[in-house]
């Protein structure tokens, strides 16, 4: 096959998206293992309180947010291959800057300004990668294929931030926190090779482009129930671990893996409801689920009660974004299409940006079990945006 695919032509669905899947699925594993490591990490070793916690994890999902743009552009004018794999060299640069973040651990606040650098180049690479990835897989497999390269590529997304979290936890008890930031600048080689020989998709140079900002118009309604259905997510992977640790519960790892093992199964065994029950139906029910699951953490008095309200949280987080990204992409031509991913996820990265500051004011003014009551908000926030927004 050629290194590009003729205009109009698609090749057989898993052919095109296992590849790129894995590939996703390597890099959010280093995003995982991050999530997992830099809380301890940062009250810890380095002393500072949750509001910096709450900073760091969300500064990466700002810097993703802010490059979205740029990363869609790319993608429809370079080719989505470049982006994707764009993202893949930043993830490593990124292992490299935490790893000197770890080694200036004596120095907190130097230390801290390398992870704040890490987290900015991670999430400028998670901006070209997903962006890339999404058009890519669609564009090889056709745009019928749109919906389930989606839900594949989410699966990936979740189930590597699920596996990486605890594996996180688990190298840093057994072997220190370096090893876990090694192993960030090691993966991303998975990556890289996994999808190196896909062929490329062509890029139509003479298509007029739709300023950014008309294209957020165009998905605002879907991309705001998305964003405030994503805070509960940034709730859970931003402080369910300190949450345990503060109620002597031991380690998070059973609760990042419930939530995990629920949002990939979900989508597995679920895949097909919004095709045939319709964006709205699927969103509202999951969006109802994801609440109860958020109401069952801050009510919780057990370990066991908090990971059952990580375990639905994630099922009910896990439909949402396929529900509502088929409606979005359908509002733009094809041309336009790594653009409209691009700013229909950058409502995920505003709203776990915000996600992180927002629940670390919420946890020193009160406890991290009042996190989840603010999940819980927003998740009835998204119900009331997505009412207003049924087409």
């Amino acid at each position: 096959m050629s290194t590009t695919l003729e205009k109009g032509q698609t090749i057989n669905f898993y052919k095109a998206t296992m590849p790129i899947i894995l590939s996703v699925f390597t890099i959010y594993l280093t995003i995982g293992i991050a999530l997992g490591a830099l809380p301890k990490f940062v009250q810890n070793n380095l002393g500072f309180n949750s509001l910096i916690i709450g900073l760091v994890i969300g500064l990466q999902s700002l810097a993703t947010l802010i490059t979205r743009a740029y990363s869609g552009k790319i993608t429809d004018t370079k080719g989505a291959k470049k982006s994707k794999m764009s993202g893949v060299i930043l993830s490593i640069i990124a292992g490299v800057t935490y790893i000197i973040a770890v080694s200036c651990q004596s120095s907190p606040l130097l230390a801290l300004g390398f992870l704040l650098l890490a987290r900015i180049i991670h999430g400028v690479g998670e901006s070209f990668l997903v962006t890339g990835a999404l058009t890519w897989g669609i564009g090889l497999a056709g745009h019928q294929s749109s919906g389930k390269v989606m839900t594949w590529n989410g699966i990936a997304m979740y189930a590597g931030i699920a596996i990486g979290a605890p594996l996180s936890i688990w190298l840093s008890k057994g072997f220190g926190e370096l090893n876990a930031f090694v192993l960030i600048m090691i993966l991303p080689a998975i990556s890289w090779i996994s999808t190196a020989k896909l062929p490329a998709v062509p890029v139509d140079i003479d298509h007029v482009r739709t300023p950014f900002y008309k294209v957020i118009k165009t998905v605002a309604g879907q991309g705001l129930s998305l964003a405030f259905s994503s805070i509960a997510f940034g709730c859970i992977a931003s402080f369910v671990g300190l949450f345990f640790m503060e109620k002597n519960w031991g380690d998070a790892s059973l609760a990042f893996m419930t939530f995990g093992a629920c949002y990939v199964l979900t989508r597995i065994f679920f895949a097909s409801f919004p095709d045939r029950f319709g964006g709205f139906r699927v969103a509202f029910v999951s969006l109802i689920i994801e609440a109860a699951g958020q109401m069952m953490i801050w009510t919780s008095g057990s370990k066991e009660m908090a990971i059952i309200g990580c375990g639905l949280t994630g099922i009910g987080f896990s439909l949402i974004f396929p529900a509502l990204g088929v409606l979005a992409i359908q509002k733009v031509k094809p041309q336009m299409r790594g653009t409209a991913l691009g700013a229909y996820v950058a409502f995920v990265d505003l709203s776990l940006g915000l996600a992180g500051p927002a629940a670390g004011l919420a946890a020193g003014w009160f406890n991290y079990q009042t996190v989840y009551l603010f999940g819980v908000i927003c998740c009835i926030l998204s119900m009331i945006i997505l009412i207003f927004n049924k087409k």
